[in-house]
């Protein structure tokens, strides 16, 4: 039994501790069945977004020998997924503060699933655009509708933990991408086996999209709207344990402000909420320069430092036998985005987000130094200080910035713009994901490596700047408490 209580915000009722027959109050708050499963089916969706980005990588260059791209179709091919993430956080992530999130959290993965089947068998280089750029789209979606499906359904003090631990499972889908591209290519060496890499993830993804329909809708947007009614009955759903706590929910009714909240795109720039939208999504525009810049074209990188950079001139044998050993280079340097991404689980809630984000993004330039001190060395040298330089970086990032924006986006804004707050910061760090997938092999062909990473390194630092100068700390905050009115 509970002691009697006057009325809860839904995220009160979800923070609250069961206590024991004498009355002493349990330590911690144990997650629930339904808690793990929405935990679970988000972190799906990053899984899925980590591995097809990132196999993009692997699948390059045998789509640039089938279709015969040059510079600018590198670019439009490594581009069209993260311009569809960047169109579909706003465009689509927006929706989920009018319609709902359970809504979105559907609809996005079938919608994923629909575009995989089309790019496995795409017959042609403007198609396959179209189709990227379609799956960029749902994943888009996800980043904000997952971390609120997670967020607004698990304790304040776990909050950081959990958030960033299902955004681990885009490292994880990274790497399991990597990994999925060597085995198509040795069981299928031939130009059709990039078709293969993507039709891995339509049953499985098929399989999140219908697990996805039997989850409850987020008490918090339910009371954000006045429905009172059935954010009791979400909750209840939520929070359905043996044996049954709280005994009862009696949830406090909407602030008396609720008809009067602005809640168009406007409002993030409003007084009250502009030093949020900063925080957000610069810091997150200047990590995806790098994160996406290093990840998709590190096999690239790879392959003309080991040699194998044939595309134009090799035999399908040779382009294949080169992809494979920068893919398992590849695979060796995302291991540490896994490291990364434990450190970050283990010290968000107590570190808090905003160092760890200052000291990721000063440890990615340190990282893309060394990789750029290679250019003055040659040999095994140069490959070691590459390997150690982009192990760093990885490291780093996921520690650092590539999590903790993520999370922050989600956690910065009142309930009734969370939704657009945190599509629009993701839309805006894409911009720069974009720029960087599409001009970095151009960058790469004119300026040269190093300048590159020099021109990376100094948005690094730019990055843990503007974060210190934009902070806001909302490790362990209750978000029904971000109620202005905007």
């Amino acid at each position: 039994m509970t002691p009697a209580s006057a009325p809860k915000t839904v995220q009160q009722h979800i923070d609250e501790t069961p206590f024991w027959p004498d009355g002493t109050p349990v330590s911690q708050v144990p997650l629930t069945g339904m808690q793990w499963r929405i935990w679970l089916l988000a972190a799906a969706g990053k899984f899925f977004e980590g591995m097809v980005v990132f196999l993009t990588g692997v699948a390059l260059p045998l789509m640039a020998r089938e279709f015969e791209l040059d510079g600018v179709g590198h670019g439009l091919v490594g581009a069209a997924p993260l311009a569809g993430i960047l169109f579909g956080a706003t465009l689509l992530g927006g929706l989920a503060d009018r319609i709902g999130r359970k809504p979105l959290f559907v609809g996005e993965m079938f919608l994923f699933v629909a575009f995989l089947v089309a790019i496995a068998v795409t017959p042609n280089l403007p198609l396959l655009v179209i189709f990227l750029f379609g799956m960029g789209l749902a994943l888009g979606a996800d980043y904000p509708t997952a971390h609120m499906m997670i967020s607004e359904a698990i304790p304040s003090r776990v909050r950081g933990k959990l958030v960033i631990g299902a955004f681990g499972f885009q490292a994880l889908g990274a790497i399991f991408g990597v990994a999925v591209g060597v085995l198509v290519l040795s069981q299928e060496p031939d130009l059709a086996a990039w078709r293969w890499m993507y039709a891995v993830a339509i049953i499985p993804g098929l399989a999140v999209a219908i697990g996805r329909i039997y989850v409850p809708e987020s008490a918090n947007w339910l009371m954000a709207h006045g429905d009172i009614g059935p954010a009791q009955k979400s909750l209840t759903r939520l929070l359905r344990r043996d044996p049954p706590y709280p005994d009862q929910l009696n949830i406090a009714p909407p602030p008396a402000t609720f008809g009067s909240r602005t809640t168009g795109y406007a409002a993030l720039f409003s007084r009250r909420n502009r030093r949020a939208t900063i925080f957000a999504s610069l810091p997150w525009f200047l990590q995806d320069l790098g994160t996406y810049g290093i990840g998709i074209f590190t096999p690239t990188i790879l392959a003309a430092t080991l040699g194998h950079s044939v595309v134009k001139s090799g035999s399908v044998a040779q382009i294949v036998h080169g992809d494979m050993a920068a893919a398992k280079g590849t695979a060796m340097i995302d291991v540490l985005l896994i490291v990364g991404i434990v450190v970050a689980v283990l010290l968000a809630d107590r570190v808090g987000r905003v160092r760890l984000q200052v000291a990721g993004f000063v440890g990615c330039a340190a990282g893309l130094s060394i990789a750029a001190l290679s250019g003055a060395f040659s040999g095994t040298t140069q490959l070691v200080l590459i390997f150690a330089g982009f192990m760093l970086f990885n490291f780093m990032t996921n520690m650092g910035p590539n999590a903790q924006t993520y999370l922050i986006a989600g956690e910065v804004f009142p309930t009734h713009l969370r939704g657009k707050g945190a599509g629009f910061a993701a839309s805006f760090a894409k911009i720069g994901a974009v720029a960087t997938a599409f001009l970095f092999p151009v960058l790469l062909l004119d300026l040269g490596q190093g300048t590159v990473l020099g021109i990376l390194i100094a948005t690094s630092l730019i990055g843990a700047l503007v974060t210190w100068r934009y902070r806001i700390d909302t490790r362990g905050i209750d978000l029904d408490t971000l109620h202005d009115d905007g």
